[in-house]
């Protein structure tokens, strides 16, 4: 009796620790985010970003309100976009871009340097003192993630059938900005900005 309690004590032991990954093993990697061709989105490749539902048409480009700086990152506008861009992971060496990745996203050329001393690196931004809405802007900074350069950071996350930016950085948090979706706000002008919200801006990568 007492050596079949036992083997069945082994037994159970045995299932246990076979479902459960040991200590200091690496999890599993997140999955590929896909462009439009079903391939892996990879960093050092342009990407232009695209709507993938109604109303929006168009793709991501740059913008600006009154003409003057900083330039925008805007969506949905047909007669502005999409303008190439590239996504660079937190951990370069990645050369697959992955959900849940803190990631920085800059423009192939956007044609500013001329008018705004702004990167070409997306960056969350306060449109004025008296702004609710934090806005996605030019001005960012590649790399060196940390506090100074907590606004930087995005991700791409799974959203129905395609994708969506979402910020919330790993990297560092502090709380200065909420986590959120990344959507987009038409004001009375007409300018589609992307900005913190809670509606999403659904969105296919396409080879660029």
């Amino acid at each position: 009796m007492k050596i079949t309690l036992f083997l069945t004590l082994l037994v159970v032991l045995a299932i246990a620790l076979s479902t459960k990954p040991l200590p200091g093993a690496a999890a599993s990697a997140p999955e590929p985010v896909l462009d439009t061709s079903g391939k892996k989105v990879r960093t050092n490749v342009a990407y232009n970003v695209i709507p993938a539902s109604y109303p929006y048409n168009g793709g991501v480009s740059i913008g600006s309100v009154n003409q003057s700086c900083p330039f925008y990152v805007v969506g949905g506008d047909s007669s502005n976009g999409p303008l190439p861009l590239y996504l660079s992971p937190v951990n370069e060496k990645k050369g697959v871009i992955r959900v849940h990745t803190d990631l920085n996203i800059y423009f192939l050329d956007p044609g500013t340097d001329e008018v705004c001393s702004d990167s070409s690196v997306w960056m969350l931004k306060d449109y004025d003192s008296s702004a609710t809405q934090k806005f996605v802007t030019l001005g960012g900074a590649m790399g060196n993630p940390g506090k100074e350069t907590l606004a930087d950071w995005f991700k791409i996350e799974k959203y129905e059938d395609a994708y969506k930016f979402y910020y919330c950085p790993n990297v560092y948090y502090d709380g200065s900005y909420p986590c959120s979706d990344i959507g987009i706000s038409e004001d009375e002008y007409g300018n589609k900005r992307l900005t913190l919200s809670d509606v999403p801006y659904k969105v296919w990568f396409q080879h660029a």
